[in-house]
């Protein structure tokens, strides 16, 4: 497959350098390959958008889930996972995940991470929505990720590995064959390089986890605007399952107009036993699914937000004051500072919770060794569409997954190495491909307000199409100034991220409107059941020429993408 040549109006790269890989993200997915790719001999760059730690993994609570306790099995782990993801798992992903992962979070811990542990010396395994078993490491009581990232970012910089921080990718580099030769990318502030710049890499690893902030409330920090989907569409690959956003069910309420990363309250809390109540104290997740408040994510933010109508309230409540203060102050200490510092306190009052966007369970469509559409560009973590989350995911695969892939990912990165002629890549010159319009920083929020109303937790074909219209005025708005007039807003971070927010937010739209049923995490008003006729089916949209949309369904069956020949070699 070849580039739609397609990219943002950027100046042309300043200054370059060359590697055999470049991975985009540093988190646990990015640091993982990175690690890796450099253990086998590869010169790799890790660029990252802000500082090293400063990624989504560092704000996962709960934990890493693996089949590590006494009377637990991969199978066990793969069952639970297939029945969250709604039918729309590949199952031979989800395989490749549970039996993996375990010799993985012990590659993990060998690396440096430290997990809590029990009182025989063994790791403390907890629960979380979904899993009928105690499955779920976790370090810190509640920073599991932070941890993670700790360890990661230790041994990248141990190892030596080159870095650029602060610096935002803007596109992928293709040569004249459709292959990856790296990427151009824009450093923020002082260094060893500044402004557009480019690594040239016959490998591009795409780590640069979600697109929370296309939401107006969302747990994911500021930098997830969505830039590995965008790039990946801007250069021709193809991304599945967009329409599958996991809201948390329980995320600090903290007012109707609350905006940007709000606090998350882990799962792990219920799964230590707190209770959801409405304001008489009722739990009204009993009855609703034999796991009650466990029940995975998509069931128990229906669950909320189906008592919120009945009750014509703004949030519900998170119950745990019979954990008392020191289960609290040693098992979450990190929510309960955030709670306090909000003016609540769990320790004797409940914590007013609401769903809020969370996790995007499609992304850029891979095979099992993490190899997209386009011959030389990878994907894993969050940007990924591995095939493993389905309709939605299983609570703390997300770690996991970035985890195994990573590895798998460098293993055939170095395979591929050895197999082809050394060459130093020889990108098209940027100038040759057309500008992609820019839209000014302010057209964020609008996109923001516009995918919370129309694309959020609950949608329908009005709300839906509204959304569309309204999304593609901004996109004809800057398009026509762009073809017309030659004119478009100015090159800079704040003008890239609201492009590359756009070009999601219309994907996941799409695919929303396209999929006509409910199903994981896709919640139709008005078609509320599941359809397996006609619906056990993946959404997978491509980006043309032209900057419209591509559209197709394909069987989930046929989930892994068929590689040609020239990404096999």
């Amino acid at each position: 497959m070849t580039s739609t040549g397609i990219r943002l109006h950027a100046p042309a790269p300043g200054w370059s350098i060359d590697a055999d890989v470049v991975v985009v993200g540093s988190g646990v997915a990015g640091l993982t390959a990175a690690l890796r790719c450099e253990a086998a001999g590869l010169t790799t760059v890790v660029v990252t958008k802000a500082r090293l730690d400063d990624g989504s993994t560092r704000w996962a609570q709960g934990g890493i889930a693996a089949a590590l306790g006494e009377g637990d099995t991969p199978e066990q782990h793969l069952d639970d996972t297939l029945v969250a993801g709604a039918g729309l798992c590949d199952e031979e992903a989800v395989r490749i995940l549970v039996t993996e992962g375990p010799d993985a979070v012990r590659r993990l811990i060998a690396t440096g991470a430290h997990f809590d542990e029990s009182g025989d010396g063994g790791l403390e395994l907890t629960r979380e929505g979904g899993h009928h078993r105690r499955r779920i490491a976790h370090a810190g009581g509640d920073a599991t990720g932070a941890e993670i990232s700790r360890a990661l970012v230790e041994a990248v910089r141990a190892r030596g590995l080159r870095t650029i921080e602060n610096a935002l990718v803007l596109d992928l580099l293709t040569d004249a064959e459709g292959r990856t030769a790296g990427v151009t990318l824009h450093v923020m502030g002082e260094g060893q390089h500044d402004g557009v710049g480019a690594v040239h890499a016959p490998a591009v690893v795409l780590a640069t986890g979600g697109m929370g902030q296309v939401y107006s409330a969302t747990t994911n920090p500021a930098v997830s605007t969505g830039d590995g989907v965008a790039l990946a569409l801007r250069a021709g690959a193809e991304v599945s399952d967009l329409e599958f956003v996991q809201f948390h069910p329980t995320v600090l309420f903290l007012g109707p107009g609350a905006e940007g990363q709000q606090p998350l309250v882990s799962e792990a809390v219920r799964g230590e036993g707190a209770h959801l109540v409405d304001a008489d104290g009722v739990r009204f997740m009993q009855g609703q699914h034999e796991l009650a408040e466990l029940a995975p994510r998509d069931i128990v933010a229906k669950g909320i937000l189906r008592r919120m109508r009945e009750q014509d309230a703004e949030h519900m409540y998170l119950d745990a004051r019979h954990f008392g203060a020191e289960m609290w102050e040693h098992r979450f200490p990190t929510i309960l500072a955030a709670c306090r510092a909000h003016g609540i306190d769990p320790v004797t009052e409940p914590v007013p919770v609401a769903p809020a966007a969370h996790y995007a369970s499609g992304g850029v469509r891979t095979d099992s060794q993490g190899r997209t559409t386009v011959p030389g560009l990878y994907a894993c973590g969050e940007v990924a569409c591995t095939g493993v989350h389905g309709a939605n995911r299983l609570a703390s695969n997300s770690l996991l997954e970035g985890l195994v892939y990573a590895e798998r990912i460098a293993a055939d990165i170095a395979r591929s190495a050895h197999t082809r002629p050394a060459r130093v890549p020889q990108p098209l010159p940027t100038t040759e491909r057309p500008a992609h319009p820019l839209l000014p920083p302010e057209a964020r929020f609008t996109i923001q307000r516009i995918m919370t109303r129309g694309a959020g937790v609950l949608r329908s074909e009005a709300s839906l199409s509204e959304a569309a219209q309204r999304l593609h005025h901004l996109h004809a708005e800057a398009r026509d100034a762009l073809d017309e007039n030659g004119k478009t807003a100015e090159p800079g971070v704040d003008t890239w991220e609201a492009t590359n927010l756009l070009c999601v937010a219309r994907v996941l739209v799409a695919a929303a409107r396209r999929r006509e049923e409910t199903r994981g995490c896709h919640w139709r008003e008005d078609r509320p059941e599941p359809d397996d006729t006609v619906w056990r089916r993946h959404i997978v949209v491509r980006l043309n020429p032209d900057r419209t949309l591509a559209v197709h369904t394909t069987d989930a069956t046929d989930f892994p993408p068929t590689l040609t020949q020239a990404q096999e070699q």
